[in-house]
């Protein structure tokens, strides 16, 4: 028995005796007895292994784990020899871990493991030397597995020279094989084997196996750098894996299979490029096969391959154009806009006639929340193709729509390919957002770009600056959204057919409340409809006093709002059911935020009531004259535009030039200054259309004769009394019969845009239609009250009498 066994002795009593030890499983390395070795402990389980140890005597056992991966080996996951060993140094790391060096004293058998306190230990049984006799065999032997030593050292290994001194000087053939296992780099597998030798024949044959091992790997190795002609340096480790990759392919007759090139070549067949595209896609290839590994542009040049194989440059989806299923999508899925279903049943019946969909593109234009892009998906729907929305708000770089050029770094086509190449097919429904909010500065005009792609006379062949091959988007039914129209560039524009998306009248809001948002935040807030329903008072409470607009966005969201409210109830118990109606709404939503604008109460002279367009529908307006003493100023306030000031100065000059023919006496600016202003003065106002209520208003103050309050009005001024056509009647006369009036007053030229008004309303009020101002006056202007008599006037009366 050696040294090592003496000292098992002392720690354990005699050989063969069952001792409890900490153990510590080891990931990718086999301690051997006689062997120092450094270890790093970084498990927590391993950590307290180690605490017991030097806690204990310092010994501790170490075994190598079957799964090097495993974080938390069980016990069954060990192998059964291991090596105990005494704990020579231990130091604490910055990171936390404990770096270890140990020396292995013998073989163990592990008996009984298990993980109580924490950490793996284990009854031990020793496992001695053998008693060695060297025969002819064992000596040839280890001349054998030394020479292969010598050969795996001049190759390259790296070895320790201390280790190198003592490996070629050893005469133990036990520690020879040792010796050999701790110092080269070998399989774990390989160094359990040698551990676990039981005769010294055996053993060195294992060793002698690995070595051989050893040696073809490392002649593989310089075959390999010989072939690639030259060492590489550490920045170009990954192109020396790569060619190792390949020589090592090709030295096994291609194991692995296809390489990545040949799959790329048939992805390209496979796309069915057009015979232009094909041939350059080919010369391209051959340049990629043709370059070295090392090259920077072959990884470019493979996106770029990529790109035109995922490209459907001839994958069409079936489009079945059914009318009447198409109309039957469209009223499902949004209620009223009736224009705009009616435009787009007409474009498709047209694209079935003709057999395909092409002509103008569509831009719907209308306030925010009005259905433009949801009614974008129902066409998509109806249609039965692919839907892709692309938004255009704050685009300012050509490059978005266009694409980089190739030579650029990150280069990537435009935003337009890459929506036909994530849709998978040529012919989806593709829509612009927000057309009128591109922008435009030093990296060039994306609106300008989106020219040839809108137009159905050259996007057979769009040319993408990251392609640079055409690519066909005439069978793409492209659908722009934009809120206004003033900002879309003239050229633009023309290549689009305009759809307006008017604002909803309350009764529409109603019924689109009833039939799709109330069903939609029941279903996305848990409840259903026994549990919450809404009375139609509540609603129309909801859309007057809660929202201002002309979609729907916000009367989602207030009711949203309340079924949220309700959901919290039903969970915690305290409500089962709930109906939702105009008394309940402050509780759920707080106060009113919009309070209704009425007519006036009483008829009065310088007061009258306009009519204005907003993003939010119609609204009235209470427009105030007044004169005051002064040099002949006019004061305009009520934060107006620089259209509706011109307006109010045109208006202002009219007056004055009809003034003795209205029975106003002298000059009135003479001595009077004029103030007119129109209240919500933090609202901005701006526009043309309240130049008859302005003038009206003056020409009131100015008499004396008062405004009738069941009155409204809209139309533009000229300087020759003229009332000039305006927009937005539909709005304004819905605005008008919420508060109240009965009569209005609109410029000749509107009387064709009452069809837009829903018909029930157009029974309620009365309709005038005037040319100028003095038809304005006739029917605005209550009679002049008679003044009244003077005290003297009746004695004279009386006296006469």
């Amino acid at each position: 028995m050696g040294n090592s066994e003496n000292n098992l002795v002392e720690l354990f009593g005699t050989a063969g005796d069952d001792k409890r030890v900490p153990v510590i499983p080891l990931r990718d390395t086999v301690v051997f007895p006689r062997v120092a070795t450094p270890i790093v402990v970084r498990r927590e389980k391993s950590r307290k292994a180690l605490d017991e140890a030097m806690r204990r005597n310092r010994i501790i056992v170490l075994v190598a784990q079957r799964d090097p991966e495993a974080a938390d080996p069980a016990p069954g996951a060990l192998y059964g020899i291991a090596t105990v060993a005494r704990i020579r140094e231990a130091a604490k790391q910055k990171d936390k871990t404990m770096r270890v060096v140990v020396e292995g004293l013998a073989r163990v058998r592990l008996i009984n493991l298990d993980t109580e306190g924490g950490f793996v230990h284990a009854d031990v049984e020793l496992m001695p030397e053998p008693v060695i006799k060297k025969t002819e065999r064992i000596e040839a032997l280890m001349y054998s597995a030394l020479n292969q030593f010598r050969r795996v050292v001049n190759m390259g290994a790296n070895v320790p020279f201390d280790a190198l001194l003592v490996i070629m000087n050893v005469v133990d053939p036990w520690l020879f094989g040792d010796l050999i296992a701790a110092n080269l780099e070998m399989k774990v597998d390989e160094k359990q084997a040698i551990l676990e030798s039981e005769d010294i024949d055996h053993k060195l044959n294992a060793v002698g196996h690995a070595l051989a091992r050893q040696i073809k790997l490392l002649q593989m190795a310089s075959k390999i750098q010989q072939e690639t002609g030259k060492e590489l340096d550490k920045m170009q480790r990954e192109v020396f894996l790569r060619e190792q990759m390949k020589s090592i392919e090709k030295e096994l007759e291609g194991i692995g299979g296809k390489t990545d090139a040949d799959d790329l070549r048939e992805k390209l067949e496979r796309a069915a490029l057009p015979a232009s595209a094909k041939e350059k896609a080919m010369k391209e290839y051959d340049r990629l096969k043709a370059m070295p590994s090392f090259s920077p542009e072959i990884s470019y040049l493979r996106t770029y391959l990529e790109w035109l194989a995922d490209l459907p440059w001839n994958k069409k989806d079936d489009s079945v154009i059914d009318i009447a299923a198409a109309k039957k999508i469209l009223d499902h899925d949004h209620f009223g806009l009736a224009k705009a279903k009616e435009r787009i049943i007409e474009y498709l019946a047209v694209g079935k006639l003709v057999g395909r969909i092409r002509g103008p593109i569509l831009c719907f234009v209308g306030p925010p929340g009005t259905g433009k892009t949801s009614i974008g998906k129902s066409i998509a729907k109806s249609l039965g193709r692919k839907f892709f929305r692309m938004s255009l708000g704050g685009v300012r770089d050509e490059a978005e729509i266009r694409g980089h050029r190739r030579t650029y770094v990150g280069a990537l086509p435009g935003r337009i390919i890459q929506g036909i190449a994530n849709v998978k097919t040529r012919n989806p429904v593709f829509m612009l957002d927000e057309i009128d909010k591109v922008g435009s500065d030093f990296r060039g005009d994306p609106s300008a770009a989106l020219l040839e792609a809108l137009d159905p006379e050259q996007n057979n062949a769009f040319a993408d600056h990251y392609l640079e091959l055409p690519f066909d988007l005439s069978d793409v039914l492209f659908v722009t959204t934009a809120n206004m129209l003033d900002t879309i560039p003239p050229a633009l524009r023309d290549r689009m057919e305009v759809i307006e998306f008017p604002g909803y009248t309350d009764e529409e809001k109603v019924q689109i409340a009833e039939r799709h948002l109330i069903p939609k935040a029941i279903k996305d807030n848990g409840l259903n409809a026994k549990q919450c329903t809404f009375t139609a008072a509540a609603v129309r409470a909801i859309i007057r006093s809660y929202t201002r607009e002309a979609g729907v966005r916000n009367l989602e969201r207030e009711i949203s709002a309340v079924c949220r409210k309700i959901a919290r109830a039903v969970a915690e118990k305290k409500a089962k059911h709930r109906t939702v109606g105009p008394g309940d709404l402050a509780k759920f939503l707080g106060p009113a935020q919009f309070s209704e604008t009425l007519k006036e109460a009483k008829d009065e002279s310088g007061v009258v009531t306009g009519l204005a367009w907003t993003e939010a529908g119609g609204e009235i307006l209470q427009i105030e004259a007044t004169k005051m003493a002064g040099r002949g100023n006019l004061t305009l306030t009520g934060h107006l535009g620089e259209v509706m000031q011109e307006s109010a100065k045109a208006a202002f000059s009219h007056v004055r030039s009809i003034a003795n023919g209205l029975g106003i006496a002298g000059d009135f600016t003479k001595d009077a200054d004029v103030h007119v202003h129109v209240p919500s003065g933090a609202i901005p106002k701006d526009g043309p259309s309240a130049g008859l209520a302005i003038a009206t208003a003056l020409v009131s103050m100015l008499t004396g004769r008062k405004v009738r309050r069941d009155v409204a009005m809209t139309g533009e001024i000229t300087l020759r009394g003229k009332a000039l056509e305006i927009g937005g009647v539909k709005e304004k006369v819905l605005a008008a019969y919420r508060a109240g009036i009965e009569t209005i007053i609109l410029p000749a030229e509107n009387k064709k845009d009452l069809v837009d008004v829903p018909s029930e309303i157009r029974k309620k009020l009365a309709f005038v239609f005037v040319k100028d101002l003095q038809g304005v006056l006739e029917h605005a202007l209550l009679p002049a009250s008679p003044a009244p008599k003077s005290p003297g006037d009746k004695a004279a009366k009386k006296k006469k009498a």
